[in-house]
């Protein structure tokens, strides 16, 4: 008698458990061989729930639960809190006239979702800050930070805020306000999608033209290089060791070191971006854009225009705005910059060196500001020629500077990495060291050049994809792939802004 057994098969099922629950240090990422399988299985299951509206929707959310598990645990509880809470604050505060009681709710909100976003990301760092008051030693708490915390957080809130404002309808149905919020392209990294933006989409019929499929496949290759070759090859291989140990390092290569970095999270958080706008539109949804070639900015304002355009336009609109903006005069207008941009800093991560970030690009926000007011300029005014080249040249240097405080653990970390450019910086290093690294400094170059070259490069690039017959998208796909095999690093290299 013939014995067929799914162990004669070959199929082990407690490896397969291991894959398939929740393991830290293997989070389900984008760039990763198990989410291209489960991708694939849960693409045909969608195909199947085209024209079931409401099935799909669940079936949706149910795998966006699941991706998020991946990657935080059993933390999706808290994912789960915030959308109802809001969901069922939001649906009373559109059926209460009286001022105070809106308020009183939409404060609830505020403090349902930054309560939360406190505990888990600030709680330790207030704690070191007030146990020298009771001459207590700081043994930092064991709490866990839930991967995306803050991205759902302020996803959720602009829904709760657009309705206090009576700018938004609140949906009736709670099964959208789920896909919304835990919609798996940007639940855990971004971009942050405006309601006004998702909503509408969410029970249109499912339709995904030739456009849309090129657009998305050529913004997940995009991304896919961006993020497993460039950004994960030069950190592993360089920026990693730098930053770990800047007094071991000369000045000229810790200054290497953050330019690498610069290019470094600039792919990793755009690649991030770019695979998730592409997956939205294979899935028949569109994102904004997040980034914007923000290297090529001619001052601090227009970075804030290009860099993370989700996180900032929130800040603008639901923070500086708040705060007054430029309402109440120009001293209060840069005081309301400097705060939107401190905060901002402290959304980032609970660290000093976060605090110093955020504060110099407000101040840099401001003195920007306040020269364009002096000089009489308006807004739309762009530097050109040789004006310009030195303006993205101190720009770009600026927001460099800003990163050592970004990317170091500790506050003397950065202190000694400027230090050393400074004090120590060793010219002659630095053929030993392109030398040395000549692989880095390949893609560094690669990286800087992609991201400089004109904006029409790039349309032409994706309009070809656009125009490719599915066959050619198909092994364009695979044999970034097979490369990105070849180049990635034994351990699976996590988005940067998972942490955030």
């Amino acid at each position: 008698m013939l014995h067929l057994n799914l162990i004669d098969l070959g199929i082990d099922f407690s490896k397969l458990g291991e894959v398939l629950t929740y393991n830290p240090k293997q989070p389900l990422i984008f760039s990763s061989g198990l989410f291209l399988f489960l991708f694939l299985g849960f693409s045909l299951i969608y195909l199947l729930l085209q024209k079931r509206t409401t099935a799909r929707l669940l079936f949706v959310s149910l795998f966006s639960y699941y991706f998020y598990y991946k990657s935080s645990g059993f933390y999706f509880f808290l994912l789960g809190i915030v959308t109802v809470s809001d969901f069922v604050l939001a649906r009373i505060m559109h059926r209460t006239e009286n001022l105070w009681k809106r308020k009183l709710l939409v404060v609830t909100s505020l403090c349902i979702n930054l309560g939360l976003l406190c505990y888990f990301k600030y709680t330790n760092f207030f704690y070191e800050m007030l146990a020298p008051l009771w001459g207590g030693n700081f043994e930092p708490l064991d709490i866990f930070l839930p991967v995306g915390i803050s991205f759902f957080t302020f996803q959720s809130l602009s829904y709760t805020i657009d309705v206090y404002r009576k700018e938004l309808q609140p949906l009736n149905c709670l099964l959208d306000y789920v896909f919304y919020v835990s919609f798996f392209p940007q639940l855990v990294a971004g971009p942050i999608v405006r309601a006004r933006d998702f909503i509408p989409q969410i029970r249109q019929p499912l339709f995904v033209s030739n456009e849309m499929f090129g657009r998305g496949l050529f913004f997940i290759v995009s991304g896919l290089f961006k993020k497993a070759v460039i950004s994960d090859y030069i950190s592993v291989n360089f920026v990693e060791r730098i930053f770990d140990n800047p007094g071991l390092y000369s000045g000229v290569e810790n200054l290497f070191g953050v330019y690498g970095y610069a290019l470094q999270i600039y792919c990793d958080f755009s690649g991030y971006s770019d695979m998730a706008i592409g997956l939205a539109l294979l899935l028949g949804f569109r994102f904004p854009i997040n980034f914007n070639s923000p290297y090529k900015s001619d001052s601090v304002t227009d970075f804030w225009h290009r860099w993370h355009i989700s996180l900032s336009t929130w800040l603008r609109d639901y923070l500086y705005i708040s705060l007054g903006g430029n309402r109440k005069g120009k001293v209060r207008t840069y005081l309301n910059l400097s705060a939107t941009m401190l905060l901002g800093g402290l959304w980032h991560g609970a660290s000093w060196n976060f605090v110093v970030w955020g504060a110099l690009h407000g101040i840099a926000l401001a003195v920007h500001k306040f020269f364009r007011s002096l000089l009489n300029r308006p807004k739309q005014y762009r530097s050109t020629g040789w004006r310009k080249v030195f303006a993205v040249l101190i720009t770009f240097h600026f927001v460099c500077l800003c990163w050592i405080f970004f990317r170091n653990a500790t506050f003397d970390g950065s202190l000694t990495m400027i230090r050393q450019i400074f004090t120590s910086f060793h010219p002659e290093v630095f053929t030993q060291l392109v030398e040395g690294y000549w692989k880095v400094f390949l893609l560094m170059g690669v990286g800087y050049l992609l991201h400089w070259c004109p904006d029409k490069w790039q349309e032409a690039c994706s309009n070809g994809m656009v125009r490719l017959p599915l066959m050619g998208q198909a092994l364009i796909l695979i044999a970034l792939i097979y490369f990105v095999i070849q180049v990635k690093s034994s351990d699976i290299q996590p988005f940067i802004y998972f942490q955030f």
